[in-house]
């Protein structure tokens, strides 16, 4: 445990491992403002000036002096609420922070033997495909049967303190497939995290959307914040003044008429992104539940087709949306690295149901 005179005493995972974000985030990364504290330290009256990187080692324990010169470079040490510069000397009543865009764990991870999905993995990083269905982080009633659950067995941990735990530096939500980075190391993470604040990370998904979008390709900008209606869902804020500032650009793939499929390129990653909005825009995801998706938003009112519309729901059952494209630069080597991945069987299923039906009916133009 870590404690200093001035706080509660902290467990390394506090530290330096990214924890709760929000249950079932659809790519919540680790890219806004930092804000959330997770240890602070108060320099006493008396305090002799010392670099602040040897400070912090003297009242951390089991903390290296090289795992925080790695959290002052990347930007996530404050010292009297600026970022802190590795040279900086510490004076009395100064006040140390540590502030990372992602609140502290409280779950334990307990090693389970899942299979998983691995389509790269090297001493730094790990690239995983997560099935839909998977939750991936324990919390808000999953504590089990969880990707971090099935990475710490795959990485060999023996407790829920181990240094070799994988972290994750993005999240998608449980019924969103594809590829996810997972940080093998603390200098890993810490490079990977600054990546996603850079919005340099390049992240692409497949979607099906209601309805035929009139421009083959645009960008949605605005503010996502939670909904005040419902606790489970986001919106975008209609002043523009609350929440965070969100950016989707999207591209036309294919048109069947009362349904598109989309590619979503996101420059931020906010909770439930692509979901909020392109519902926003009045095309929500087919078969998103939550967002409204999971009842026929357009088409016929003829039995036949509602039929169809129940089958296809049964093939895919869940929010159609893959996050099939992952880049980054890998956070050792230095080289970029692309990952991309197939649909899966579910959404192909779905997307071969439509362009049979489509083929034989006319194309109807959205009138909004």
């Amino acid at each position: 445990m870590v404690k200093s005179k001035s706080s509660r005493p902290l467990s390394e995972e506090d530290i330096f491992t990214p924890d709760d974000i929000l249950p079932g985030d659809e790519d919540s990364s680790q890219e806004a403002t930092p804000s959330f504290e997770h240890f602070r330290l108060s320099v006493d009256p008396g305090q002799e000036p010392v670099r602040i990187d040897r400070f912090m080692a003297s009242h951390l324990e089991n903390t290296s002096r090289s795992r925080i010169q790695n959290a002052i470079k990347s930007g996530y040490v404050f010292i009297n609420d600026a970022p802190a510069k590795a040279n900086i000397l510490v004076k009395p009543g100064d006040i140390i922070k540590f502030m990372m865009p992602y609140e502290k764990r409280h779950v334990d991870i307990q090693p389970e033997d899942i299979p998983l999905d691995i389509v790269y993995e090297d001493d730094d990083v790990l690239v995983v495909n997560k099935p839909a269905g998977m939750v991936v982080h324990p919390g808000n009633g999953h504590y089990t049967h969880t990707l971090l659950n099935a990475l710490a067995f795959h990485l060999g941990l023996r407790d829920t303190e181990d240094e070799r735990m994988g972290v994750l530096v993005h999240r998608i939500d449980m019924d969103t497939s594809g590829l996810l980075v997972v940080a093998k190391n603390e200098g890993a993470q810490l490079k990977l995290a600054k990546q996603f604040f850079d919005h340099s990370i390049d992240r692409r998904y497949v979607a099906v959307v209601w309805g035929n979008l009139k421009e083959d390709e645009g960008t949605i900008e605005g503010n996502i914040a939670r909904d005040p209606g419902d606790r489970l869902k986001f919106r975008v804020d209609p002043t523009g003044e609350k929440g965070k500032p969100a950016v989707t650009h999207y591209k036309v793939l294919e048109r069947f008429g009362f349904v598109t499929v989309v590619e979503c390129k996101l420059e931020t990653g906010r909770t439930h992104q692509i979901r909020v909005h392109m519902t926003y825009i009045g095309h929500p995801l087919f078969n998103d539940e939550r967002y409204g998706g999971a009842e026929i938003r357009k088409g016929t009112i003829y039995s036949k087709y509602k039929q169809f519309i129940r089958n296809c729901f049964a093939l895919c059952q869940r929010q159609a949306l893959h996050a099939k494209t992952l880049g980054f630069v890998h956070p050792s080597l230095g080289e970029w690295m692309q990952f991309d991945s197939v649909l899966p069987s579910d959404m192909e299923a779905l997307l071969e149901k439509w362009r049979k039906y489509s083929a034989n009916m006319p194309v109807e133009e959205d009138d909004e």
